[in-house]
């Protein structure tokens, strides 16, 4: 019997959001067809102008204009973020600290510290059931 392998494909938005780019602003080719497995590994690994250009200047979605402030999306919309910046904009926020960039900043920090403590803690709990 053989076996007929099917292209794994996936639509635009989940191609975009795994490339870490904003799908609107992406080419109308890639909105309005479907990407494979291949294809896409091969724009992460050889991007084209357009992904590359994406990438550096913009605009970003949310999950990536979080990353590059240091808050969470949650923190972005609380702040008055909804919609996709540039990375031009992104800097300028950086630069002005504004006061909701502040507060998140710090918010996010805490929540990183007690996620190490959680872990830390669990490892402590699971080293003393081993032994």
């Amino acid at each position: 019997m053989t076996s007929h392998q099917t292209t794994q494909t996936m639509k635009p938005a989940t191609a975009a959001k795994k490339l870490g780019v904003y799908l609107e602003a992406t080419p109308a080719e890639f909105q309005e067809g479907v990407v494979s497995r291949a294809e896409l590994n091969a724009l992460q690994a050889d991007p084209p102008e357009w992904l590359r250009e994406l990438r550096a200047k913009g605009p970003h979605p949310r999950p990536v204009v979080a990353a590059k402030l240091g808050v969470s999306i949650a923190g972005l919309a609380r702040g008055g973020v909804t919609e996709p910046l540039t990375t031009e904009q992104i800097e300028a926020l950086k630069q002005e600290q504004p006061e909701w960039l502040q507060k998140e900043r710090a918010t996010q920090a805490e929540v990183r510290k007690e996620t190490v403590r959680i872990k830390e803690k669990q490892a402590e709990r699971a080293a003393r059931q081993d032994s």
